[in-house]
């Protein structure tokens, strides 16, 4: 089953790679941004999880750390620091993910664990 996401990217300085990331729902988003900024927070995130990578929106997304969100918005709560992600953040959409099966290439064997001590060498 795949269910399409959308990211709100804020980036502190047009120079720096960092980048802090949260993930909305794409509707409620949309009617906040348009100044429905009565809509609950709880309607408008995904999640609260407030995401940090230095490396670009496409690198290696971890948790931004309390001294991180203190140095860049001067407050560490998220409820102090989410609107103005959302206000100042630039949206982008993802096409998908995918939260059912994941196919991998059974080509490569069948991926079963030997815990009798044979190793890789057979029976």
């Amino acid at each position: 089953m795949t269910r399409s996401i959308t990211k709100v990217v804020y980036k502190p300085d047009t120079q720096s790679t960092d980048e802090f990331i949260v993930v909305v729902n794409p509707e409620e988003y949309k009617k906040w941004k348009e100044g429905g900024e009565t809509i609950p927070l709880t309607e408008v995130m995904d999640s609260f999880e407030i995401f940090f990578s230095n490396q670009g929106s496409q690198g290696i997304l971890g948790k931004a750390s309390k001294q991180q969100l203190e140095n860049v918005f001067g407050a560490s709560k998220d409820v102090d620091v989410l609107p103005k992600i959302l206000k100042e953040g630039k949206e982008e959409s993802g096409n998908s993910i995918n939260t059912g099966n994941v196919a991998t290439n059974l080509t490569k064997g069948s991926f079963a664990v030997d815990s009798k001590g044979k190793g890789l060498r057979g029976i």
